[in-house]
């Protein structure tokens, strides 16, 4: 049965590594899986090339008998699973810190209230993690970041991200009037490892991109501190908008170079075709989604 739903999953999908995506399985694992089935049946199922695969002549004749079966086993076994009063299941998701507090839990917080036998596990890492290899159900990771072969869902609006710093460090140092004059100020790091290193800043005015490398005497590895440490005065951080916005109400931190802040694509939620069929996993997703 593995190897018929291996095969009909490549045949689909047209590459291995779409294919192993939708599966959540490795494409090493996915391709012994397909070579097993083929020594079973003593004939080549798919036809390989550099850039695609493709069933054989023997491999559609063999798609064409098995798929409708595959699609009515696999609707069968949700039906059952649908009949249960409570839905269950164990979810571990990767995302960000920034992500898992402002988008995630307080979308989680009523479902896990309702559904008490839904356990998720949220791992906050900046790390594009590979969710097959890492065992991970699903991850939550900016627009441009998603994975090939995922199925993606938008969880959260886009937003800009802010340069602020405290009214005391302002007063005492000024303010930077062009994203260059920040390499004259105390500014505080973010370390991304997707990055290379430290961030460097990213900012955009008619069409006009400006990446600034800023220096300080703090470097965190995570946006919240980033957050606090502006607000105590020890110099300007770079933050997302819905992060800054509070303190910035309340007179804690002010803005700076806001006609110089780009738009970034909201966070979405991806995952392996393969959980699509689960109605817990469907109630999570449901949850998330942003309109």
């Amino acid at each position: 049965m593995t190897g018929l739903v291996a095969f009909a999953t490549i045949a689909r999908a047209g590459t291995f590594t779409r294919a192993a995506a939708q599966l959540g399985v490795s494409q090493s694992a996915l391709s012994h899986t397909v070579r097993d089935l083929e020594e079973r049946l003593g004939i080549k199922v798919l036809a390989r090339t550099t850039r695609k695969v493709a069933p054989t002549v023997e491999g559609q004749r063999l798609l064409d008998r098995v798929v409708p079966m595959l699609d009515e086993i696999e609707n069968e076994l949700w039906s059952v699973i649908d009949t249960r009063e409570k839905p269950m299941g164990n979810f571990r998701i990767t995302t960000t810190d920034y992500a898992a507090d402002m988008l995630l839990w307080p979308k989680l917080r009523p479902v896990l209230q309702k559904y008490p036998d839904i356990h998720v596990e949220l791992v906050t890492d900046y790390q594009l993690t590979d969710i097959v290899e890492s065992q991970f159900d699903a991850g939550v990771r900016l627009g441009e970041q998603v994975s090939e072969g995922m199925i993606a869902v938008r969880i959260g609006p886009d937003f800009a991200m802010r340069a602020v710093g405290s009214p005391g460090y302002f007063a005492a140092n000024g303010k930077p009037a062009t994203p260059q004059e920040l390499t004259q100020h105390r500014c505080i790091n973010l370390r991304l490892p997707t990055h290379g290193g430290l961030y460097a800043w990213e900012f955009e005015k008619d069409g006009r991109e400006v990446r600034v490398k800023v220096q300080g005497q703090l470097t965190f590895n995570t946006i919240e501190p980033v957050l606090k440490a502006a607000i105590d005065g020890y110099g300007i951080g770079y933050v997302p908008d819905g992060l800054a916005a509070p303190a910035i109400a309340s007179g804690e931190l002010e803005a700076v170079l806001e006609e110089w802040s780009p738009p970034f694509t909201g966070y979405f939620l991806y995952y392996p075709h393969r959980r699509q069929s689960s109605p817990a996993f469907s109630i999570l997703v449901d949850a998330l989604s942003h309109a």
